[in-house]
């Protein structure tokens, strides 16, 4: 995950835009409670940590991420959170300690995707609850689904993340199964985001965030200013509303 090893406000301005709208989804949809232990697993800045705060108290939350900056911001932003630096494959939590575990927007980053949700299932008591989601990236669904679109059409042969693990119906949930979980059912959680003008949603894909914040960095600058003029021309009006839709599922330990 070494484009996640950016300043977390950039993350915030890129993806937390829309992550922060799908906390309380998550939260719902794992079932979380007062009086219960949860872990967030691939936390980011953390977005779902302050959902789950507001929901258990910081002292219930547990956290992990790979990417040092974002682990130091989760720690300053919320201090009763104990927020380590690990992968989801490796994390350095007890069995049994959590009621429930939860990766929101994290699978399709995982290095063994299989292994990570075995490992929340492990951290997590039998009978408890392990939740996921991933953006629909091959259905095109995305927040980042214009942004592929249009590179798309400039280059043919760009690799955007359509294919990545969970990004397609069905594909979270085979997921889970192959994990060992029980229960597994899967969902659609949906998600709409103002933006005010263009510039407001074009920026943050220049700030070196994830896979498209890569695509652009690479690109020169004649090529940079070709793809943000063809993005413009899909907004032909502001403000604009974009939906987004990202498949969760759920499973039992």
């Amino acid at each position: 995950m070494s484009t996640f090893h950016v300043a977390a406000d950039a993350y915030d301005r890129f993806m937390g835009r829309y992550s922060t709208l799908l906390a309380p989804q998550m939260a719902d949809l794992a079932g979380v409670a007062a009086g219960q232990r949860v872990v967030d697993v691939g936390c980011g800045p953390g977005a779902l940590i302050a959902e789950l705060v507001a929901r258990v108290g910081e002292e219930s939350v547990n956290a992990a991420d790979p990417s040092p900056p974002f682990v130091q911001a989760a720690r300053q932003r919320f201090p009763g959170v104990v927020v380590e630096e690990a992968p989801a494959e490796a994390l350095p939590f007890a069995d049994d300690a959590f009621d429930a575990a939860l990766a929101q927007l994290v699978v399709h980053f995982m290095a063994d995707p299989v292994a990570g949700l075995r490992e929340m299932a492990r951290v997590t008591r039998p009978g408890g609850v392990v939740a996921a989601c991933v953006w629909d990236l091959a259905g095109g669904r995305a927040p980042l689904s214009l942004f592929w679109s249009v590179a798309r059409e400039l280059d043919p042969n760009v690799s955007d993340e359509s294919g990545r693990p969970g990004g397609r119906e069905g594909h979270l949930g085979e997921l889970f199964t192959a994990a060992g979980l029980r229960d597994v059912t899967e969902t659609e959680l949906t998600i709409e985001r103002r933006h005010d003008t263009f510039d407001e949603w074009w920026e943050p894909y220049t700030a070196g965030v994830g896979p498209a914040g890569s695509y652009c960095a690479g690109l020169g600058p004649e090529r940079l200013v070709e793809l943000r003029e063809q993005s413009r021309k899909r907004f032909p009006s502001e403000p604009f509303t974009l939906t987004a839709v990202a498949w969760a599922a759920r499973g039992v330990v």
